[in-house]
Parts: C-alpha cells; structure tokens; sequence
C-alpha cells in the first residue's frame, strides 16, 4: 500500500511512484491520486548574503605603531583582550588561536596578512562562516598610535541579524582592553 511522505508517494519499498506538481488529478494503478502544490522555503544555488562591515571605535594608545603591531602579531596575547564572558581560549599555533564565549561556538582565527606596522588581517580558520578581523594602527605622535578594528563577513540576512549586536559589543571589548593591554 502506497504511502505519502514530502510530497511524494512511495510504495512500502520507499520507491517513488508519483510526485506532487500541482492541483491535477492523477491516475496511478487504477485509483485517483489527488496532488498538491508544494513550497519550498529552501533555496539551492546562489544564497543571497549580506556583506557585514562593524568597525570599532578607535583607541589612543601610549605606545608606537610597531610595539602595537608586534603585540597583536602574538596570538597568545589575544587572551588578554577577551571579554569577561570568554569560556574557552586555546593557542592552536604561532598563527591560530581557538576562542568560545559563554553560549557560543568555538571559533577557529588564523592570523591571514600582516603588513608591519600598519596592518594585521585575522580570518576565520575553517567553520562554516568567512569573515575577517582587521588591526588598523595609524601613527599619531611619538610614541602613539590610533588602532580600529573592522569585522568584515558574508552572512545570509537572518544570521546577519542575529549576530550584528554581540560582534559589536565584541570588538569593541577587544579594542577597550587593548589600553590595559598592550
């Protein structure tokens, strides 16, 4: 005896006998089979994703661009800048570092480019999303330096919503710290 399961109707081997396509009648071994139409709320293909720039607000510090640079290059150090909130810090290697805050996943962050004194690119190290975290660090004066940090991701536009408060409130923890810091 056939079954319906999905929008589908299968005989007791799960073979597919017939498929729902619209509001037709169809006839199948001499019984009247009505279907009906299915949606999808699932797309396949191209995903429509949302670009995410957050950026910091920008911090004065009483050290030069290269003291600054060279103690973000120092995945260890990141340990320092974490919020109250972290769960988990673990160094992976001389680039890699694995976080978790409290009710979150573990993130994976690989240190990508660098550009002394100037510049460090931090990007996710596999995981399902893609994003960066970039150290902008402009000299000021003798001895100061301005760092901001940009948080850049493709995310779909639900997750986008979900995550855009606690990235903010996250890079701009790492940034305050980075004046007891460094």
């Amino acid at each position: 005896m056939p079954i319906q399961v999905n929008g589908m109707l299968l005989d007791l081997k799960y073979k597919v006998i017939s498929r729902r396509i619209g509001l037709t009648e169809k006839r199948l071994n001499n019984k009247n089979i009505i279907s009906y139409p299915v949606r999808s709320f699932i797309t396949y293909g191209t995903k429509q994703q949302t670009k995410m720039n957050l950026e910091s607000p920008k911090v004065s510090l009483e050290k030069s661009p290269q003291e600054v640079f060279d103690f973000l290059s120092d995945v260890k150090n990141f340990e320092q800048l974490m919020p109250d909130n972290i769960s988990k810090f673990e160094v992976l290697g001389d680039d890699k570092f694995l976080f978790a805050l409290k009710g979150m996943p573990e993130i994976v962050l690989k240190k990508k480019e660098s550009n002394a004194p100037n510049k460090i690119v931090l990007g996710a190290a596999g995981g399902k999303l893609d994003f960066s975290l970039t150290g902008d660090i402009q000299e000021t004066g003798t001895n100061q330096s301005d760092v901001k940090l940009t948080f850049e991701g493709d995310f779909n536009p639900m997750m986008a919503m979900m995550i855009k408060g606690p990235i903010s409130k996250f890079i701009e923890t790492l940034v305050k710290n980075m004046t007891k810091a460094v």
